[in-house]
């Protein structure tokens, strides 16, 4: 089942405990982002409500006893999108309560599905398929009602090798 405009929103929102995210793709080619890429790669300043309708979410579901999460996959160098995400996006999710890991792939994939879609898990039984072109552009949401133990496995591999946001770009020069 394709899931867009209010029925992804409802499949989102209905998560009791955790939502997860698996976010592998390099780039996101996200037409409401592109002047916000273009302002960071020309060295502006990121504007004060960047991401602000995110935040908001992200600090409802925490107040409610829910959990937001995800394992930013990577490969050096990192793309140009990846450096604005770490540099404009992820620290203002971070600090709205959204728990981020990074797992640096440069050197091996630790049998993880690194191809053209990203998933959400949603309390370990429920998943949504981010499925993109090559350049970044969502072609889709869907829902998947096959087996979650695969995507539950994943999870546990990439948490294991991952590292918070924090540390992995202690030292980068974003």
């Amino acid at each position: 089942m394709l899931l867009d405009g209010e029925d992804w929103r409802r499949f989102f929102d209905a998560f009791e405990r955790e939502a997860w995210r698996f976010e592998a793709q390099p780039t996101y080619t996200m037409p409401r982002e592109q002047e916000n890429v273009a302002r960071f790669l020309r060295g502006e300043s990121r504007p004060v409500d960047h991401n602000a309708r995110w935040h908001e979410r992200v600090r409802g579901y925490v107040a409610s006893g829910r959990r937001i999460a995800r394992v930013r996959i990577v490969r050096r160098p990192l793309t140009d999108y990846q450096r604005y995400q770490f540099a404009w996006g992820i620290p203002g999710n971070v600090a709205a309560g959204e728990d981020i890991r990074v797992l640096d792939v440069t050197h091996g994939d630790y049998g993880l599905p690194l191809s053209g879609r990203d998933w959400w898990l949603f309390d370990e039984a429920r998943i949504a398929h981010l499925n993109f072109r090559p350049d970044g552009t969502q072609i889709n949401r869907e829902a998947y009602d096959g087996d979650p133990a695969p995507y539950r496995q994943w999870k546990r591999i990439a948490l294991e090798h991952a590292v918070p946001f924090e540390r992995y770009v202690k030292d980068l020069d974003v």
